[in-house]
């Protein structure tokens, strides 16, 4: 596998998993590979690549999903990111938002295995790091049994370490980004097959992953599983992923220490010019299902957004967890 062990991942999702997210995400899990939001090879290229590609050294092992279709700037992209220091480059084919569809890239890719063969080729030259493929089951009115294998097989014979499948189709006609998330059906068995397929290739599972129990059943099928939403708006999930995935001794979850970490983290971006809300907007579902988890709900979602705010809200909404516990307990 390259030295990256892929075997739970937490799923690149635009607008949500930048570098604060990752980082929060780390101090939950040790092992998981963390994946960036889509950045753009043309914004790489072009951009404010330190905002565009940064990230805290702790956020190890963290892969950059890239979009595109021009081998070349794909090429010079996955180079820059190598250079940033990620451990393996993505390449979007699975992406249904409108922004893809007028740049023909994310799962508009689908309908042109042969394009993303050349990109994969041209990022493999480019690159000493893994180099992988994020997609779909198809696109639109495509057959899953045909496009899915045409895709695995352009992209393996180009080289690439490892294939990612959202287990639906996209609807690039009808049905808006969010709708993409839900509305087609699910089809984990389409990908169950294409492992069988191709034993000796690595082959992930993504989409409507709810628990980490349902990702490790998903494990006896194919070599990896990636939860999206479930790993962010609950994320308290994520301090078992080591002890259920990677055989790590079970350690209880530690809310003061994370606590302080966050708080320290926060004021250096702070520190730095940004604001509290970057970092705790990621963080309001830690607590989800627990005495006080409203209270904490509000004040990251109300104060931590007002400006000037400091590390202290953090504090007090962790403070309002601590005292549902003991009037729970009472």
């Amino acid at each position: 596998m390259n030295g990256l062990d892929r075997r739970f991942s937490v799923a690149p999702m635009i607008d949500w998993t930048d570098r604060h997210c990752r980082f929060f995400h780390r101090q939950l899990t040790r092992r998981a590979v963390l994946y960036t939001e889509m950045v753009v090879a043309d914004a790489v290229i072009h951009g404010a690549r330190d905002r565009l590609l940064g990230f805290d050294p702790e956020e190890h092992p963290v892969a950059l999903q890239l979009g595109g279709s021009d081998p070349s700037k794909l090429a010079e992209a996955a180079a820059i990111g190598e250079a940033f220091g990620y451990d393996e480059i993505n390449l979007n084919v699975g992406c249904p938002s409108d922004r893809v569809q007028s740049g023909t890239f994310g799962a508009c890719l689908m309908r042109t295995p042969a394009v993303v063969a050349d990109c994969v080729v041209a990022m493999k030259g480019a690159v000493k790091i893994p180099v992988t493929v994020k997609c779909r089951i198809g696109v639109d009115d495509q057959d899953p049994e045909v496009a899915l294998d045409a895709l695995a097989e352009s992209v393996f014979a180009a080289g690439a370490d490892a294939l990612w499948v959202h287990a639906r189709k996209a609807w690039l006609e009808g049905l808006s980004p969010k709708e993409n998330r839900d509305i087609p059906p699910l089809d984990y068995g389409r990908v169950y097959r294409l492992k069988e397929k191709y034993p000796d290739r690595f082959i992930g599972i993504n989409g409507g992953i709810r628990s980490l129990e349902e990702a490790r059943a998903h494990l006896a099928h194919v070599d990896g599983a990636m939860l999206g939403r479930a790993a962010y708006q609950t994320p308290g999930i994520l301090s078992e992923a080591d002890a259920e995935f990677y055989g790590e001794p079970k350690r209880p979850f530690d809310p003061s220490a994370l606590l302080e970490t966050m708080c320290a983290y926060a004021e250096r971006h702070i520190a730095a010019g940004g604001r509290l809300g970057h970092v705790t907007r990621h963080m309001v579902g830690l607590f989800h299902g627990l005495p006080g988890a409203r209270r904490y709900r509000q004040i990251l979602s109300v104060d931590a957004a007002k400006p000037g705010a400091r590390s202290e809200v953090l504090r007090g909404a962790f403070a309002a967890v601590e005292l549902g516990a003991e009037l729970e307990a009472a």
